[in-house]
Parts: structure tokens; C-alpha cells; sequence
């Protein structure tokens, strides 16, 4: 059993190094909701999360107050809305994100996640309801976010949602336009999606999860990168031993609180995702972690290597510490959230080829890359296509959140402000891809999906 000395050691990474616990996110089933009647649908909804969730949020903050430790969002994450609403008679499921949002502004969180639907194999006339109303739900709310997984090892690419998710990218960014394109911000789109994922945008509730539950996601770039001052120069064994220890003790942390928020919601404790999740505040950065170990600056050779030390050192001291480690789980590397990352590309070092690279070892993907806002539609979905085939083929989940800024050039940047941050807008490449994505169909799976 964990008790309040567990987290005695961590005090000063609290106070001086970022530590926290990123978010607890409550996953709510929505599956009894379904109703023909679209308005019925809503109500059930917009019901049952507040009915849910309502005491979130006090809970989160009374074991903020008690034990001392930062909890920065209390989150929501739902049933895909693409299954919920599958039985409504409707042409549009925007509703259905208004009453996410009502919910999600009643019950005080930060975000809910679901709007999203699960395509890797073909679409139901369902999903692609849900797919074209993303655009209209994520400019006309403010909390909701979206994801649609187009990919999995097991059933291959399914390049008719990869190239429609290019064209929904594109409107979304167009119609919030006068926000520098923010409703992408709040868009991801998947391979190997999780069912467990407290992270948003990403966030969604599986259909294998029981009615409700807590997870939390922890974070800790700023201690990591605290912890390898002390080993300058010294072996990359030694590195990585130390990265094990110090999410070893991020991990308890977030045990003691998930297990805590769990006894006083009377919900199950689902996972601890303890991703590396930075902010762009300085000192909590993953761009430092990976230049303390000897680079310098990220995006150089030697950027891969680095990175995928630090992932599976951070795994590894983190099942140690807990037997339910779920979600995503190691580093991130969203550029618009990390101010390393926006210095490396404002250097012109860090590319978005590299960060592809970089992608084949880190937790997800291409996440929060502004593009300019030109980009065409088919080049978007192109690399959507690039991020989900090293997702299949090497069997791990990836994820592409990109922002084409509306009016903005390479060497611009757009504010998103908060922990979203701001993003130098990247050069993509501009010879078409638009005959390849136009062939539409299905990349099969590869050959290691045949386990069986």
C-alpha cells in the first residue's frame, strides 16, 4: 500500500523542478445514451456526464490541497460519439459536441475528449457523419476535442479516411481561422489508438472499459532533466539508469494520487500514463532532456538515439513502480508545447523530416506542428499516411496533430497561449503528393500482424 511518505522525497521536484500530475481524466461509457431521436440522444449525454463527473473536479482540487501536488487539468474522456450516435436519426452529430461541451463547462473540466470514431478497416455511415461535422463541432465549441483512428497492424491503412482527414484538417483550420487555426489543435488523428489514453487531444473512452474510470497522466521533463546533471559526460548506461529512477518516483506519485482520486469517486482506477509531457514553460522541456545527454541542440545527429533512450529508460522505470502503467506512456515531442523544441525549429534544425525520424522511437507523433496555411489538402493526408505506416509497421501508436495556420508562412508563428503554447510555422515539402493519396483503398497489414 502506498501512504503520504511515498511522495515525501518528491517535494522539492514539486516546488522547483515542474513535477505534477499533468491530469486526471475521468473515461465515461456512453453507450447506454444511444436513442433514435438525435435531442434524446443529446439530453442522455449531456445527463450522464454531468452526472458523472460532477464531483471531478472538488476531488482533484481537495488532493491537490492535501497532499501538496499540482494537478494541472481534470479531464473527461468518452465513448466514441461515432458508436453513440450511431443510432440517431441524423445528418450531423455537432449536437452531440454541444452537449460535450455544456457538460464539459457544468462539471468545470479543462477538456472532454470522443468526438471521434474508429475507421482503421472502413467507415460506417456513422463515422463518416461524425467525420464531417468535426470541423463545424470544434469551431463552434470550446472544450471538446476530436481524434479518428485511421490504422491499426491488424487491419492496415485505410487511405480513404487518411485522405478525408487531409480535407477535414484543412477545414477545421479554415474555420477557425480567426483563432490561428486552433480547432486543429484540439484534432488528432491515429494509428493504434489506446483505449485508455488520458492525454488530450487524443482522449477517448474504449469500448473495453468498464462504465467509468480514473486515469492519471503524469509528467516530469524538468526533473528528468534535473536528475542528469549529475551524470554529465558519464556513460549512456549510467544515463539511463538514472532516467529509470527518477520515473520510478514520478510514477509512485501518480499511483498514490490515481488510487486516492479513485477511493473518493468511487470509480475504478484504470492507468498511470507517465508520459513526458512538456510545457512551454522553461525548464519543462523534452528538447533539454535530449541536449543534456550531450547534444547541441535537438534535431542533430544523434537526436533518434537520444530520444529513444530516454523512452524506453522511462518505461521501464515506471512499470517498476506501478503494475497498472497504461495510456501512451514515455516522451512526447509536440513542438508548440515544448520551448525547446520551438527553439530547435525556429533554428532551422529541428525539420519536420527529423521529427518523422524521431517519431519511430517517441510515445506518439507529428503533435502540434503548424504548417503554412497553404498546404494542401493532399499533402496533409500524405503525412498522415507517413506517421501511420511506422505506426503499423512497427507496431506502436502515432498520432498527427498538425496546423495549417490560415494566412501564415514558413517562419511565422501562431499563439495558441497555455499549455497549447505557440509554434513557428514549419516548411512541409511542396512537390504533390495529391496522385498517391487519390488512389484511395487499403495499405494492407504487414506481415508481423499475422501472430496468430
Amino acid at each position: 500500500m502506498l501512504n503520504h511518505n511515498d511522495i515525501m522525497s518528491t517535494i522539492d521536484m514539486i516546488d522547483h523542478q515542474h513535477l505534477d500530475i499533468r491530469t486526471i481524466t475521468m473515461g465515461i461509457s456512453l453507450l447506454d445514451c444511444a436513442d433514435p431521436e438525435p435531442t434524446a440522444c443529446a439530453k442522455k449525454i449531456y445527463d450522464k456526464i454531468c452526472r458523472r463527473a460532477e464531483k471531478l473536479v472538488s476531488t482533484g482540487e481537495a488532493i491537490e490541497r492535501e497532499l501538496g501536488i499540482p494537478i494541472v487539468n481534470k479531464r473527461i474522456s468518452v465513448t466514441p460519439i461515432s458508436l453513440v450516435g450511431a443510432a440517431s436519426r441524423t445528418d450531423s452529430f455537432v449536437p452531440f459536441a454541444h452537449a460535450m461541451d455544456d457538460a464539459a463547462k457544468v462539471c468545470g473540466v479543462n477538456f472532454i475528449g470522443g468526438f471521434s470514431a474508429l475507421v482503421h478497416k472502413g467507415m460506417t455511415p456513422a463515422d463518416e457523419t461524425l467525420i464531417r461535422s468535426i470541423p463545424e463541432a470544434l469551431a463552434m465549441t470550446e472544450m471538446v476535442c476530436s481524434s479518428v483512428n485511421v490504422a491499426t497492424i491488424r487491419a492496415g491503412i485505410n487511405m480513404d479516411a487518411v485522405a478525408l482527414m487531409g480535407r477535414i484538417i484543412r477545414k477545421t483550420a479554415e474555420l477557425t481561422a480567426d483563432r490561428g487555426g486552433l480547432g486543429c489543435a484540439k484534432l488528432v488523428v491515429f494509428a493504434n489508438a489506446v483505449e485508455d489514453n488520458p492525454f488530450m487531444a487524443g482522449a477517448f473512452h474504449g469500448v473495453g472499459e468498464a462504465d467509468t474510470v480514473i486515469n492519471v497522466g503524469v509528467s516530469g521533463p524538468g526533473v528528468v532533466w534535473h536528475a542528469l546533471q549529475a551524470v554529465k559526460g558519464r556513460p549512456f548506461d549510467e544515463v539511463a539508469e538514472t532516467i529509470k529512477k527518477t520515473a520510478f518516483r514520478i510514477t509512485r506519485m501518480g499511483q498514490l494520487v490515481a488510487q486516492e482520486a479513485s477511493r473518493r469517486l468511487g470509480v475504478p482506477f484504470g492507468v498511470v500514463d507517465l508520459s513526458l509531457a512538456p510545457t512551454p514553460a522553461v525548464g519543462d522541456s523534452v528538447a533539454r532532456i535530449l541536449e543534456a545527454m550531450g547534444l547541441e541542440v535537438c534535431g542533430t545527429h544523434g537526436t533518434t538515439a537520444a530520444l529513444a533512450l530516454l523512452n524506453d529508460a522511462v518505461k521501464k522505470g515506471g512499470v517498476m513502480a506501478s503494475s497498472s502503467v497504461g495510456g501512451l506512456s514515455g516522451a512526447f515531442i509536440p513542438v508548440s508545447e515544448d520551448e525547446g523544441m520551438i527553439a530547435a525549429a525556429k533554428s532551422g534544425t529541428l525539420t519536420l523530416d527529423k521529427l518523422e525520424a524521431m517519431t519511430c522511437v517517441c510515445s506518439v507523433g507529428l503533435d502540434m506542428i503548424a504548417v503554412p496555411g497553404d498546404t494542401p489538402a493532399s499533402t496533409l493526408s500524405a503525412i498522415i499516411a507517413d506517421e501511420a505506416a511506422i505506426g503499423v509497421v512497427n507496431n506502436k501508436t502515432t498520432a498527427v496533430r498538425l496546423i495549417p495556420a490560415p494566412g501564415k508562412h514558413v517562419g511565422d508563428q501562431v499563439e495558441f497561449g497555455g499549455l497549447l503554447g505557440s509554434a513557428p510555422v514549419m516548411p512541409v515539402h511542396t512537390e504533390s503528393a495529391e496522385a498517391f493519396v487519390a488512389r484511395g483503398g487499403r495499405i494492407p497489414a504487414p506481415m508481423q500482424s499475422l501472430k496468430n
